[in-house]
């Protein structure tokens, strides 16, 4: 069965590397039958949780009136969810980090996620990929957390401007870890 499949992005940057990449991970996902729908945070206005804790108490998954309860319904429907991001000093920029924060309400309002795969596609400046080692703890700590299967983490290093990853195989391997997403 075909999957819905969300991919969060987290880049400042329009049509940069971590757009390019995302874009390579959906099409792959497509060419295997999935549905995606992309979500690019950094043009959202998402504020962290204040662990208020009146999370759906008002209809919608925060009380705080920003973009989160945007992207709520589209993490409803989603099986699938892919963060494709820059990394920023060892981790998720701030404009995702929010979102992910906030996926806070669905356990404090006891809801079941839908999620039940991940995967991680980062890129960054830095040449060594023992420098993604933060984000990648973070993303595998996330998945065991809300027990989601990883289907896998694609890192491309040494990304600078804005199309170097044309100079790279990331888009092909973002690709084909969008191919290698099945359908049962």
């Amino acid at each position: 069965m075909p999957k819905n499949i969300l991919v969060l992005t987290g880049s400042p940057r329009n049509s940069g590397n971590t757009d390019k990449l995302a874009e390579a991970f959906m099409t792959g996902a497509r060419h295997s039958g999935h549905t995606v729908v992309k979500y690019a945070t950094a043009g959202k206005t998402i504020k962290g949780c204040i662990d208020c804790k009146a999370c759906f108490q008002k209809g919608q998954a925060c009380i705080i009136p920003d973009d989160f309860n945007e992207l709520a319904p589209l993490l409803e429907q989603a099986d699938m969810l892919v963060f494709a991001t820059p990394l920023y000093w060892f981790s998720f920029p701030a404009q995702l980090k929010a979102a992910i924060d906030k996926f806070y309400s669905y356990l404090i309002a006891g809801k079941d996620w839908k999620i039940k795969e991940c995967a991680l596609v980062v890129s960054g400046g830095d040449k060594d990929e023992a420098k993604f080692a933060g984000i990648v703890a973070s993303y595998k700590l996330i998945a065991e957390y809300l027990h989601w299967q990883d289907r896998g983490v694609v890192i491309v290093p040494g990304l600078h401007d804005k199309d170097d990853v044309l100079k790279t195989d990331g888009l092909i391997r973002a690709e084909a870890l969008g191919k290698s997403i099945s359908t049962d």
